[in-house]
């Protein structure tokens, strides 16, 4: 054959092979695969509910998914829909996160895909809806995975319980946090050999957890926190368990945890040899900390706070973990030095214990990750070396109140990170050439927005540049001091301070007419101290101004009438007690203070706090107040 027919052949092929592929593709394109039926039970499912978006606000990622959906188009195109490739039949359902509204009732049209093998409802309004026995629930005998988690309003009875136990029987997901159960523990559901996650966190379980053996072997997580009525001792696992998770947290479990028989031994190498997590926080546990929490190869994370547990912090073994949270025991001793070698950390709380010895800023040196630092309320000795005047670079919160420091101020830390400080009711040694004194570097600190430095012993004269601190400074705390000299002149505007605080110390001159600039500020506290003004009239025009305390000073003269049209409109406190002020107060203050004359005695801590700051110190509680900083 010649060459010139063999081109006309080859030419020839592919004009078919174009041929066969357009037609195939064009085939495909306008071939619908989804079964007409399931098309329309869909359409009927989206028609039993109302768009809303109240609900999504737990979703990084929401839309009403069903409102894409039209009729004669391929249902296995619509958004949260998936079909089988080969019969076309749906098999899986997300429609987490998109606005449905609505009661689900037990003929819903949703039981009509008994191919379903995924359904995942979670964060959507199904208020009214109560899966009981009589829900069809047993059509979808093939789910594999099911999520109704944060649903508002669902709830499951004690038999719809029982009836989705024994029929979706190839369970491997089942999420159901916040859905109201309140039953006890379904113990059935811990035979189920084929769970690999469960979820039954904040759904008011309440009565025992199952002391028995449990045999899940493919199960990695198990999530029961906020069951404030379930009890119980630490579950029994067996000891080749894939458990990844364990979160008991508010609960109300108790007891010991077990010193032996799930640690990892040449004999048991696989006993939670997968455990990245386990949160026991808010619970009634006691005793000691075993030495197998120390040791475990895939743990990052440990929260045993809030609970009972005694004696030391025993050495940790690897460097993989990522947060610690032993807070509000009653552990005593030293901090293990082996803390300070584990270079992945990023949260450390201690807080509240009965830890005590010296703690050197350079043992922090190895934890450059570290963000969340709280040793406060224990009887600690914080010490300054020479070659720690740049630690935890990246630090976010810092606490060290309540406990014994030495040379703080010149431990330059967090310089562009660090957005919270209290060093509060300290006694301060010093051991440096700032005798207490605050250093002006404290004010590279720029994104601090809390400074709380009250009740200790710091004296010399405040750095000008407090004035203008940073933009996210919102709580400036100096109470209780031996401060003097002259408060910061300089406040500029835009400023975002809302407590400002300088009671108690021995500050003189005036007060600063650029506080006008903070147009934020609720709460200024002057009181006792040794400034030698007249009234400061001006700050009437601070629209948000709550508290006003300048008693125990040397202000002097007539309280003048006022030029701004309703000053003081949102003040609830004023003390001006204990001054050498003459004459009468002018009726328009009292006529403005409506504030006052208006207050809600049940809610007036939370309205003039200063984000609680002030109210704190003249409750008399003066810890803990900042939960979830």
């Amino acid at each position: 054959m010649t060459s010139k027919h063999l081109l006309l052949c080859f030419l020839f092929f592919l004009s078919c092979c174009h041929l066969l592929l357009s037609s195939s593709f064009s085939f495909s394109n306008s071939t619908k695969i989804c079964p007409l039926g399931q098309a329309l039970a869909l359409l009927q499912f989206k028609q039993s509910f109302s768009i809303d978006n109240s609900n999504s606000s737990f979703c990084s990622s929401s839309y009403p998914k069903t409102e894409y959906w039209k009729e004669g188009s391929d249902c296995c195109s619509w958004d949260g829909v998936s079909c089988d490739l080969v019969t076309g039949h749906v098999i899986e359902l997300d429609l987490s996160c998109s606005w449905l509204s609505g009661t689900i009732h037990s003929n819903s049209t949703l039981f009509r895909f008994p191919h379903l093998q995924r359904l995942n409802l979670a964060f959507n309004d199904f208020s009214g809806s109560s899966v009981s026995a009589g829900f069809e629930i047993s059509h979808l005998s093939n789910l594999v995975s099911l999520d109704l988690s944060r649903s508002r309003g669902a709830e499951f009875s004690q038999d719809g319980l029982d009836s989705l136990d024994q029929n979706l029987t190839k369970l491997q997901k089942l999420h159901l946090s916040g859905i109201s159960i309140s039953s006890v523990f379904p113990n059935s559901l811990l035979n189920r050999s084929s769970l690999i996650s469960l979820d039954l966190s904040l759904c008011g379980l309440h009565g025992r957890f199952p002391n028995n053996d449990i045999h899940l072997l493919k199960l990695e997580l198990l999530p029961l926190w906020e069951n404030s009525n379930l009890n119980g001792n630490f579950p029994r696992f067996n000891e080749n368990n894939s458990l990844i998770n364990l979160d008991l947290s508010f609960t109300n479990f108790n007891g010991e945890l077990p010193l032996e028989g799930v640690t990892p031994s040449p004999e048991n190498e696989n006993g939670f040899s997968s455990l990245s997590f386990v949160r026991l926080g808010y619970n009634l546990f006691h005793g000691t900390i075993p030495s197998w929490l120390y040791t475990l190869p895939s743990l990052v994370e440990l929260d045993l706070s809030h609970n009972k547990f005694i004696v030391h912090i025993g050495e940790f073994q690897l460097d993989s973990w990522d947060k610690i949270d032993l807070s509000i025991n009653e552990l005593h001793g030293s901090i293990p030095t082996s803390i300070f070698e584990l270079v992945n950390l990023s949260s450390l709380k201690i807080f509240s214990n009965n830890l005590s010895g010296v703690l050197e800023t350079s043992k922090f040196e190895k934890l450059f990750n570290l963000t969340y630092l709280d040793p406060s309320n224990n009887m600690l000795l914080l010490t300054m070396s020479v070659h720690s005047n740049s630690m935890l670079p990246n630090i976010q919160i810092l606490d060290i109140s309540h406990n014994n420091i030495s040379g703080i101020l010149s431990w330059n830390v967090g310089k562009d990170t660090l957005h919270y400080l209290n060093l509060s009711y300290n006694l301060i040694i010093s051991h440096n050439k700032l005798s207490g004194e605050i250093t002006p570097l404290i004010c590279k600190a720029s994104s601090m927005s809390i400074l709380d430095l009250s009740s200790n012993n710091f004296g010399g004269m405040l750095p000008h540049c407090l004035g203008n601190f940073g933009k996210d400074l919102f709580v400036l705390n100096l109470r209780r001091n031996q401060f003097h000299g002259t408060i910061p002149q300089t406040f500029l505007k835009g400023h975002s301070i809302r407590t400002l605080d300088f009671n108690g110390n021995q500050l003189e001159s005036q007060v600063p007419r650029s506080l006008i600039n903070c147009r934020e500020l609720e709460v200024l506290d002057l009181g006792n101290n040794k400034i030698n003004n007249t009234f400061p009239h001006w700050v009437g025009a601070l629209p948000k101004l709550h508290v006003l305390v300048l008693c125990s000073n040397n202000f002097h003269g007539h309280i003048e009438f006022s030029k701004i049209k309703s000053p003081f409109m949102s003040l609830r406190i004023i003390d001006l007690a204990h001054n050498d002020f003459k004459g009468d107060l002018p009726k328009m203050y009292l006529r403005s203070l409506k504030a006052i004359m208006n207050i809600d005695e049940g809610n007036v801590t939370r309205r003039y706090m200063g984000d609680t700051y002030y109210v704190r110190f003249h409750s008399g509680d003066d810890k803990r107040v900042r939960n979830g900083i």
